[in-house]
């Protein structure tokens, strides 16, 4: 009886790795072995990146809230305590937008919790 090989199930698996390791350079992107190991640790950065950018974005917002604070003579965790203790349910994504693009709006709210 002649051997029997799963060719299209391991052709398919060798092009969905070529396919994601497509746009690496040399043979990173043309020889399966090596472009399985990119493609393998390409996907662990995105997996853990994808936690690390909500840490990044967390503390930008933080900063940017902080640098609106203080132009108008109040710190970062000033404003936010004050903020929770009125109960003003303005999470850091919004507050530091309106520091950004809209300083009146971001004023009125220090001037609330003043």
């Amino acid at each position: 009886m002649p051997r029997s090989v799963n060719a299209v199930a391991s052709r398919r698996r060798r092009k969905k790795i070529l396919k994601l390791a497509k746009g690496y350079y040399g043979g990173r992107s043309k020889v399966y072995t090596v472009a399985k190991n990119t493609v393998e640790k390409g996907l662990q950065y995105a997996y853990r990146d994808r936690k690390t950018k909500k840490r990044e974005f967390r503390a930008l917002w933080i900063q940017r809230i902080n640098a609106g604070a203080r132009q108008h003579g109040i710190s970062y965790s000033q404003l936010i305590g004050k903020l929770n203790a009125k109960s003003i349910g303005l999470n850091r994504k919004v507050l530091a937008d309106l520091a950004m693009n809209n300083p009146e709006a971001f004023k009125a709210v220090i001037d609330t919790v003043k």
